[in-house]
């Protein structure tokens, strides 16, 4: 299985910073240990240093980004609040037929309602379904 993180970087902010980046880590953790066999792929931890990217190398890593996320079988994102990439992302795995699972507490948020197959409130309640047969059938189909 091929599992797409998918997250907050720059989100809602003016600057040219990032939002901490501390939630992949533990996200990750209950991948593994749930699927060891899945191969999880990470954008922001293949490019780290994205926010000082120019235009064109912007365009390339987010059409490649998409093309990851596309081919995946699960997109998991993390929506502290809201991030317009994070938002095409769930949209273009939902748009392809893949499984969409959202940690936000968004939950009342349309994008977030419309193409989430499930919505969580922590990370910890993400990982409590992911070893349910619901999750499992839900993943199979």
């Amino acid at each position: 299985m091929k599992v797409f993180l998918a997250g907050i970087i720059q989100g809602s902010l003016a600057t040219a910073d990032i939002h901490q980046q501390d939630w992949r880590d533990p996200i990750r953790r209950v991948i593994e240990s749930t699927f060891p066999a899945a191969e999880i792929y990470c954008h922001y931890s293949q490019h780290p240093n994205s926010i000082t990217y120019d235009l064109p190398e912007i365009r390339k890593t987010f059409v490649q980004g998409l093309s990851r996320c596309i081919d995946a079988d699960l997109t998991i994102a993390y929506l502290p609040s809201a991030s317009m990439g994070t938002a095409i992302e769930i949209y273009e795995a939902y748009r392809h037929g893949k499984i969409v699972l959202t940690v936000t507490p968004m939950d009342a948020n349309w994008v977030v309602r419309l193409y989430s197959h499930r919505i969580f409130p922590t990370v910890d309640a993400l990982e409590a379904f992911l070893v349910t047969d619901e999750a499992k059938a839900l993943l199979q189909r």
